[in-house]
């Protein structure tokens, strides 16, 4: 495909990404609040829409057998994802405050995933052990948020104050779009899905021409370009909930995207096809990437929360790991 064919195409097909994105994410939010979900699950369900760009891409690339795009999206979304959801909400709502309990949860499984995920990447650790691992981890962080071990909590105070810190509800905004009935907010997430999966098929397709006509790496295309531009609608949707002081959905939403880039992009499709192996500038990001997220977790964790010096902080780590990518060129 020309150049002056594939850069329409890639602005249509991005277009089209980052507003069905949107919108998908937005939706799911206003059901979340309208039936009284707590900010944990529509956290963990916005991070599933929002995040329909990043994963589509990721696993058509890996389709098409460019592994290095793929991977690139993936580590590279995850660290925009901490520096421009939590970072950038930090600075403009001048804090991001959350509960303990649910910090060690969400970050715990967080930096957990990103291990896991890399151990595979590296060769450390088999596929199949990799699943069973996260399975072990993400099926009763899935119970707490869902409510399952709500009948638990009063034989174990441990459990009693996790299901107590994930069971935080959203204040107010109960009879947000009402207009639209549930029914028909259901048929629209199953179009915009329609238009996530489709939209990023063509982005891939033409990012990937127009990298091979102008000599883009492969592995700078994702890192560089994609991984941000499909990381916006988590973007926008995360300083959306910091700015309306929802920090709990916020880091859910966080956490939980990037948990499902790399379970998804990364451990389970290793279960079926083997993954190439990753340059020392890979390597790098990856190792950057962990760094950036057990950071994210110390600094959420300061009394007070993440103030904007720290915010600041994680913003500059993400400018590190694009000085990485660059460097390399």
């Amino acid at each position: 495909m020309s150049p002056v064919a594939a850069a329409p195409l890639f602005v249509l097909s991005l277009t089209v990404t980052l507003l069905a994105a949107r919108l998908f994410a937005r939706r799911l939010d206003h059901l979340g609040v309208r039936y009284g979900f707590p900010e944990a699950l529509i956290g963990l369900l916005t991070a599933l829409a929002a995040d329909g760009p990043e994963i589509s891409s990721a696993l058509y690339a890996l389709i098409r057998g460019a592994h290095d795009v793929s991977i690139g999206v993936l580590v590279g979304s995850n660290a925009f994802n901490l520096a421009a959801m939590i970072g950038i909400s930090g600075l403009l709502a001048g804090c991001v405050r959350v509960a303990r309990g649910a910090l060690v949860v969400e970050g715990s499984i967080g930096v957990a995933i990103t291990l896991l995920a890399a151990a595979v990447l590296l060769g450390w650790l088999g596929a199949a052990s990799a699943a069973l691992i996260a399975v072990v981890l993400l099926v009763p962080y899935l119970l707490i948020v869902l409510g399952g071990l709500r009948s638990m909590a009063g034989r174990s105070e441990t459990i009693a104050r996790l299901a107590s810190s994930l069971s935080q509800r959203p204040v107010g905004g109960r009879g947000e779009s009402r207009s639209n009935p549930t029914h028909h907010l259901l048929a629209l997430i199953v179009l915009d899905v329609g238009l996530i999966i489709a939209g990023s098929a063509g982005m891939v397709q033409t990012a990937l021409s127009l990298g091979d006509s102008w000599q883009v790496s492969r592995a700078a295309l994702g890192v560089l370009v994609l991984a941000p531009l499909t990381s916006i609608p988590n973007a926008m949707t995360g300083v959306r909930l910091g700015l309306a002081s929802r920090s709990a959905a916020l880091v859910g939403e966080t956490f939980n995207s990037n948990t499902i880039n790399l379970g998804g992009g990364v451990i389970a499709p290793a279960l079926f096809t083997g993954l190439a192996a990753l340059t020392a500038t890979a390597k790098l990001e990856l190792a950057w990437l962990l760094g950036m997220t057990v950071a994210t977790v110390a600094l959420l964790a300061r009394r007070g929360g993440m103030r904007r010096p720290g915010a600041s902080l994680l913003i500059l780590l993400y400018v590190g790991f694009v000085a990485v990518e660059l460097s390399s060129h």
